[in-house]
């Protein structure tokens, strides 16, 4: 029996998670720590449920919202551009995968 969760939560955790850890610990390989597991737990999903092209979709976003969020806390902040990378890859990881589910 194989049950589908939703990846959205999971996404977006990672990035919130990934910068509260690093943040709070100062510790930014733990923060990476976070943020691949989420990753990687969303992308087994995203390969069980997706196939390999959405897969590499949702894990280019994933990383580019994460990548692109820094420049972007220079102009809007740290938290409200984590916050706005996490909206951005949950839609992706719903619109793409989950809202099929």
């Amino acid at each position: 029996m194989s049950t589908t969760v939703p990846t959205a939560p999971i996404v977006a955790a990672g990035l919130v998670g990934g910068f509260a850890v690093g943040r709070a610990t100062k510790q930014r390989p733990l923060a990476g720590v976070v943020l691949a597991a989420a990753g990687v737990t969303a992308g087994m999903q995203w390969a069980r449920t997706s196939g390999p092209a959405t897969t590499a979709a949702l894990v280019a976003t994933y990383l580019a919202a994460f990548g692109l969020s820094h420049p972007l806390a220079k102009k809007i902040g740290a938290w409200p551009s984590v916050f706005t990378a996490a909206a951005v890859s949950a839609a992706a990881a719903w619109v793409l995968n989950d809202r099929r589910g």
